[in-house]
């Protein structure tokens, strides 16, 4: 029979710095061919000038996403969070390898049926993304804050990556034939081949960490289903019940119903967060900012910057003082963010890039902080299962935010005869 691996003081166990790095990782693979999609904007835009795909693709993406995941939270006690991971990564790399091969079959042609082909490949996306998402976070509220801040970062980080890649793919290949599909296939592939990464990382590596197989040992004491294939996975096939048949009480928890009476708060800032931001990012700063001295740079400097300063706020929560912890403090901070909405409009109109590229670095940097400070603070004093299912619901949040943000951005568009 395997042993636990110890139940102790976490900070004593080995694999932590481990665990934050491949928690950056991971995060960086959930969102990283996603982001890749939404940096080569500018050559779908080239190929499909009518189809507005630095929107549609949003939008296509954002159903499946929210559609998934909110069938996933509500049967999310019942998961393998393993087979569900795997899964997501596995959806991630297979999509990434389908559009490069779209690409390569076309010959980089425009056309309704290859913007249907992508669009499919959007929405796969969507799905992958609600499988790794949901289930890394959710997985993570139950060990370390630091894990899930550093999972929040990987998450930012791949925006940003693929922003700077970009800007180099650009200028290598600026003056060439071809040069926006050259750049496009060179990001597919490195997308594939970092989601490829993050199938053998989560497979083979994270699960064996010391102090990941404490907490999730842990939670399998409070009663938590869902990381049994983990713990197996990690040389864990049973566990000494500690006193629960004697006490009931220690296998009992929240209903997901309860848990987002209690929790509220939360809940609605993160979906203003997303909502606010994805009103104006990134379909606003690719379409909607005028003509500036940076020509076709200009879009791509806004959305690098945004990536940039959304990864900055993320870290801002690791230096304790400056981290918020009041719900209402947050819930404060977030409401005072819709001030941005007119500032946009009138920066765009009136003003001039240096204006926008300031903006879009506050939307950014308070959107990477408030998200950490959300889901770093909400998990605390709960039970593994409820903390788990607290991190798929507000993840669920997260993405009714998104949807709705996604399609408030088409209300940019009126009065511009589309």
């Amino acid at each position: 029979m395997a042993t636990s691996g110890g139940y102790g003081d976490p900070a004593n166990l080995e694999g932590k710095y481990v665990a934050i790095i491949v928690c950056w990782l991971l995060g960086n693979g959930c969102l990283f061919s996603w982001n890749s999609m939404l940096t080569i904007e500018d050559y779908y835009g080239n190929l499909f000038p009518h189809y507005h795909p630095s929107r549609v693709l949003t939008l296509v993406y954002q159903p499946f996403a929210l559609g998934t995941l909110a069938i996933l939270a509500y049967h999310e006690a019942k998961m393998n969070t393993r087979k569900r991971n795997l899964f997501g990564y596995s959806l991630l790399l297979i999509s990434s390898l389908g559009i490069l091969i779209l690409d390569l079959a076309t010959s980089g042609k425009g056309g309704l049926g290859t913007f249907i082909g992508i669009c499919i490949f959007s929405g796969l996306f969507g799905v992958g993304d609600a499988n790794v998402q949901g289930g890394m976070i959710g997985d993570l509220s139950l060990m370390s804050p630091e894990f899930i801040q550093s999972f929040l970062a990987g998450m930012a980080a791949s925006g940003a990556l693929t922003s700077a890649l970009r800007l180099i793919t650009k200028a290598a290949f600026d003056n060439s034939t071809d040069g926006l599909g050259k750049g496009a296939i060179t990001f597919l592939a490195i997308s594939a081949f970092f989601e490829f990464l993050c199938v053998i990382l989560y497979a083979f590596v994270f699960p064996k960490l010391p102090v990941v197989k404490h907490y999730r040992s842990k939670a399998a004491l409070e009663g938590s289903k869902t990381v049994t294939a983990d713990l197996a996975a990690g040389g864990i096939h049973a566990l000494p019940h500690e006193g629960a048949e004697e006490d009931p009480k220690r296998l009992e928890r929240l209903s997901n119903k309860q848990l987002i009476l209690e929790n509220k708060a939360y809940a609605a800032t993160m979906f203003m967060i997303y909502a606010l931001t994805m009103s104006i990012f990134p379909g606003f700063l690719s379409e909607d900012t005028g003509k500036h001295g940076l020509g076709t740079w200009y879009a791509l400097v806004l959305i690098a910057m945004y990536n940039v300063w959304d990864l900055i706020g993320r870290y801002i929560p690791l230096i304790e003082s400056l981290k918020l912890k009041s719900r209402t403090t947050i819930l404060i901070a977030t409401i005072a963010r819709v001030a941005l909405v007119p500032a946009f409009y009138f920066t765009a109109k009136y003003g001039d890039q240096g204006w926008m590229i300031l903006l879009t670095s506050f939307l950014g940097i308070t959107n990477g902080y408030l998200t950490v400070c959300v889901l770093t603070v909400a998990p605390n004093g709960y039970k593994g299962p409820e903390q788990n299912a607290l991190g798929n619901l507000l993840v669920l949040f997260l993405l009714g935010g998104i949807f709705f943000g996604v399609t408030a951005d088409w209300l940019w568009l009126i009065g511009k005869g589309w």
